[in-house]
């Protein structure tokens, strides 16, 4: 059986499930993994690999590191690959590297395109109440997240899903697909299909003002708004000049709107609470800038003047 010439391109965490099936299947042979450079981290700002190499290099893989992937183009085009696999690379991936594989570079995106194009697509779901989310395997074209579909899985969105629970279940179900799917588009068995543009959304790169909650919203708009923001840029307010990131909230709204916007009151059970547009939030966990994470029961006996204030 001829082996699959593949180059794996990839940064974050999110691509280790779909990198290690690869390497796992003798029908692909990984001839090169490329990433973005060592990044400096934390507060001691150690340079430090990003988990995409940490994985290939476990494997023995030959890792690529380029600040600009145009810039390795020569070598790409060397090893002559017949595929080419794209997952959260950070990168616009030039038309030259485009067109280099037989197959043609394949990308795993985690949403059901064509909703959700972008960089923010792990959020919006949530953020917007959406009931499904899910994993779309296309070959790239020129622009971004337009290309043709390939394959699409999807899955529940439940209850309390954040980014993060959403994440790591769209992370783990582009490993245990891809393979099959990859093989079966090679073999000619599947035939990309052209995404419709009528039905296509965007989701732009957050910024931390992106956190900011907007009271005015309901307080199943806001609870949404807390889950999609996990793990960053998180969801903040402002008391007394100070930010205020509101950790977590029970998520059952309180019907209760006889308090001023965004005012903080406590209710019948002495849980804190926040009025929204519509209805309140019971707070459970809060952190005051400069302070640690704490439970808003404690918050709220170190900081008792809280209580009636407005939050903007």
């Amino acid at each position: 059986m001829a082996r699959c010439k593949t180059i794996f391109i990839g940064t974050p965490a999110f691509g280790i499930p779909t990198l290690e099936a690869l390497f796992t299947d003798p029908y692909f042979e990984i001839v090169a993994v490329v990433s973005q450079p060592d990044r400096p981290v934390g507060r001691t700002q150690q340079l430090t690999p990003t988990p995409i190499k940490t994985v290939a290099l476990r494997h023995r893989a030959q890792v690529f590191q380029p600040e600009k992937i145009k810039d390795i183009l020569p070598v790409l085009t060397e090893l002559q690959p017949d595929l080419i696999v794209v997952v959260a690379y950070a990168q616009i991936i030039p038309e030259s590297v485009l067109n280099l594989p037989q197959f043609g570079c394949i990308n795993i995106h985690a949403s059901l395109l064509p909703k959700y194009r972008g960089a923010a697509v792990l959020q919006a779901p949530i953020l917007h109440g959406d009931e499904q989310s899910g994993i779309t395997i296309m070959k790239m074209d020129r622009t971004l997240d337009t290309g043709p579909i390939i394959s699409q899985h999807p899955v529940s969105i439940i209850a309390n899903e954040t980014t993060i629970s959403l994440g790591r279940k769209l992370s783990l179900l582009g490993g245990e697909i891809i393979t099959n799917v990859l093989k079966r588009y090679v073999g000619g068995e599947i035939k990309p299909v052209a995404q419709d543009n009528s039905l296509s959304s965007y989701a732009p790169m957050l910024t931390k003002e992106d956190g900011r909650i907007n009271w005015k919203q309901s307080a199943i708009e806001i609870e949404r708004h807390l889950r999609a923001m996990l793990p960053w840029p998180g969801s903040w307010t402002i008391w007394n000049d100070k930010q205020l990131k509101i950790i977590s909230v029970n998520p059952k709204p309180h019907r209760i709107d006889q308090y001023r916007l965004a005012e903080v009151f406590t209710l019948s059970n002495g849980k804190l609470a926040i009025q929204c547009g519509i209805d309140a939030l019971e707070i459970n966990k809060v952190q005051l800038e400069g302070r640690t994470e704490t439970d808003a029961d404690e918050f709220l006996r170190g900081y008792p003047t809280v209580i009636h204030s407005v939050l903007t």
